[in-house]
């Protein structure tokens, strides 16, 4: 099933991020019927439902609109220059569990032949709550982010030395949009960085794991 919500990218413009998505209802059916209803007016590349079953909504060469108002690293409206994956999972309103093995399996192959295609710099595989952490959860703090990592998507640590004396300015290294409510956006740092405290405040480990992260972005 192809879905109509979906427009022409801006000329020229690169594919240079990936954005992960949780669906956040109740069953694959109910998002994949959304991501195709012209009235809700949003869409994705792809859906991986529980299975690890894969359903491609909108051809990469299109802009999916997924993203919506958003922010990495210095660029916005990310739905210009990104692919969309959402991972079937009843997130936080309807009882969030973790993502079952064939699940995320399917995520790695699909992410791995994504990368394969588009020029996507590791610090670009981003969360969805990573580009808009005032209005956004997902993936969430039990998406296996390390288990990604390892197979070459993205970028993960949990290493952690002395916590930076600015955690804005860690914060805004990495890429956050750190104009926005801070404790939103440390809520998001921790939901992706630090999964086993999401609480929105600066702890010392917060602002040490943050310290750390940004020296990994910055090598890569």
């Amino acid at each position: 099933m192809i879905s109509p919500n979906r427009d022409a990218r801006p000329a020229g413009m690169p594919v240079d991020h990936l954005v992960l998505h949780y669906t956040g209802m109740r069953s694959a059916a109910a998002a994949i019927e959304r991501l195709c209803d012209p009235a809700a007016k949003v869409s994705a590349h792809y859906v991986v439902d529980e299975a690890g079953g894969l359903h491609a909504l909108v051809p990469e060469r299109d802009r999916a609109w997924h993203a919506g108002i958003s922010f990495w690293r210095g660029a916005r409206g990310l739905n210009d220059r990104s692919i969309g994956i959402e991972i079937v999972n009843p997130g936080h309103e309807w009882g969030y569990v973790p993502f079952p093995p064939q699940q995320v399996a399917a995520v790695i192959e699909l992410c791995l032949g994504i990368l394969g295609r588009h020029p996507i710099p590791p610090r670009n595989v981003v969360g969805h709550s990573d580009i808009a952490p005032d209005r956004k959860q997902d993936p969430g703090e039990l998406f296996p982010w390390p288990q990604l990592a390892a197979a070459g998507i993205g970028l993960w640590s949990a290493a952690a030395g002395a916590a930076g004396d600015d955690l804005a300015a860690d914060l805004a290294a990495i890429g956050y949009d750190v104009a926005l409510d801070r404790a939103a956006v440390v809520a998001a740092f921790q939901r992706r960085f630090r999964p086993e405290r999401v609480d929105g405040v600066a702890d010392a480990g917060t602002r040490a794991r943050a310290a750390a992260i940004r020296a990994l972005f910055g090598a890569h």
